[in-house]
């Protein structure tokens, strides 16, 4: 008996080559030999691969640049504020040091204040305890067992469509819309939003890996009681590259969020975060200061 793996890969020969688009992507729309369940079983392992991806990123250092635009009711820009990061691997822990802000160095202020923050990471952690080390490694592979478990349920929650196939810097890739499904029931609490999103995702045919996201929120989605409540039409749209040939990580990100917090008034935000100079960390190399980090 074939298993749903093996018989998606079988699926993936039998798929017809696309036919190059106007824009020089490649989409064709001619429906692809695939099932429901393998369509499933597909989704159900990018996402797990991306998890994969996840844990990877925590060995690299690189640069991310955040541009944020504040908008008014009718959709017009009314600040802009563009805040650059170096991020890095202190002990195992990935810290964020604020270097530009509006594309300009840092004063000498709160250039020393970033200095001080990441100092107090790396004293935190040679001081810490093997006891307290252990403590906090278990807590951390439980956030990741909790993210696993929410991520399976994506494949449970949404019906989906395969549009075609897609040529994405020349990958071809499953354009796939997932439409939350009637009658879901959450087995997590936090599976409980997933309902109130729609998107369009595409998986890599080689590797069985997301490469880009669009997902369009089509209800309010409330956290806590108060607390904040994302509106309908809020969207994200991600989009990865593949480094050192061993994993994906993210690219781009744009980010469009109509957001209400506590009884405050709501805040319409636009936000693209691009990444960049991704460099593999070296474990044995030993930080003991921010000589070392420099």
């Amino acid at each position: 008996m074939l298993t749903l793996g093996t018989q998606l890969a079988q699926a993936q020969e039998q798929t017809a080559a696309p036919d190059p688009g106007p824009d020089g992507a490649a989409l064709s729309t001619a429906p692809a030999q695939l099932s429901r369940e393998q369509i499933q079983e597909m989704i159900r392992l990018s996402a797990e691969k991306d998890l994969e991806n996840d844990k990877k990123q925590r060995d690299y250092t690189y640069v991310e640049r955040v541009v944020e635009h504040k908008l008014n009711g009718k959709g017009e820009v009314t600040s802009t504020e563009t805040r650059t990061y170096e991020v890095m691997q202190i002990y195992n822990e990935q810290v964020r040091r604020l270097t530009a802000k509006d594309d300009k160095p840092l004063s000498t202020k709160d250039a020393a204040k970033e200095e001080e923050k990441i100092q107090k990471v790396i004293d935190k952690r040679k001081n810490e305890s093997d006891s307290q080390r252990e403590k906090r490694l278990k807590e951390e592979e439980k956030d990741r067992e909790e993210t696993r478990q929410f991520v399976k349920e994506i494949a449970d929650a949404y019906n989906f469509t395969l549009v075609g196939i897609e040529t994405l810097d020349g990958r071809e890739t499953y354009a796939i819309d997932g439409e939350p499904r009637e009658g879901f029931e959450p087995k997590r609490k936090e599976a409980k939003i997933l309902p109130k999103f729609r998107f369009r995702v595409w998986i890599d045919r080689g590797e069985t890996q997301w490469v880009k996201l669009d997902a369009q929120c089509i209800d309010t989605v409330s956290f806590g009681l108060f607390i904040a409540r994302i509106h309908k039409g809020s969207r994200i749209l991600i989009d990865t590259t593949r480094v050192n040939d061993e994993v994906w990580l993210p690219q781009h990100v744009a980010l469009h969020v109509d957001v209400r917090v506590a009884l405050l008034k709501n805040f319409n935000v636009e936000q693209e975060v691009t990444y960049k100079d991704y460099k593999k960390f070296h474990a044995a190399s030993r930080i003991t200061g921010m000589e070392e980090v420099k």
